[in-house]
């Protein structure tokens, strides 16, 4: 049984690696995928077999397994964060309409997996592909919604919506002073 969504598929990094065994060398091929459904949900996965299609399917259901919720709002981020792995640490600012995705190919790959259509990213350190995606993932995780924010500060909701609220408050001005 399938499920009805469909998953966004992205290789992130595949390469040949070796294990020195008493009769010379294993040769085995390294997958690192990320799978997303566009809509805020995003996973990682890396697996190692013979061939090129198992390693890439192995890899991809790991990541389906693998998923975690990613706070996304209008196809961007809701405030700056930063996230690290290892070497690797990624900057991530929200960006504005029309901006698209600027990042390396990894940090590209996680993005696109989560719906992140427009974002502004940095990365710092080592440029692993692996450890940049799971750098963007630890990034993303750190993600607070606006509901958590208001309810840690006491504040009510229509706060930290700055332009409805001081809509809402002006047209209130208004109406009393008539």
């Amino acid at each position: 049984m399938e499920n009805e969504t469909q998953f966004i598929e992205k290789l992130v990094d595949l390469k040949r690696v070796s294990k020195v065994v008493k009769g010379g060398k294993r040769m085995k091929l390294y997958a690192c995928v990320v799978a997303g459904d566009g809509l805020g949900n995003v996973g990682l996965g890396h697996a190692k077999s013979s061939e090129v299609a198992k390693a890439i399917k192995k890899a991809t259901e790991i990541a389906k397994k693998n998923m975690v919720k990613v706070d996304v709002a209008e196809g961007t981020i809701l405030h700056p964060v930063q996230g690290e792995f290892s070497a690797c640490h990624v900057v991530m600012r929200p960006a504005l309409t029309g901006s698209g995705i600027i990042a390396s190919k990894a940090v590209r790959a996680v993005c696109e997996a989560a719906g992140i259509k427009n974002i502004l990213t940095k990365s710092l350190g080592s440029n692993n592909p692996t450890n940049l995606a799971r750098a963007t993932i630890n990034a993303l995780k750190s993600i607070r919604s606006v509901t958590m924010v208001a309810e840690m500060r006491n504040k009510p909701l229509q706060y930290f919506m700055r332009k409805k609220y001081e809509k809402d408050k002006s047209d209130t001005e208004e109406e009393s002073n008539q």
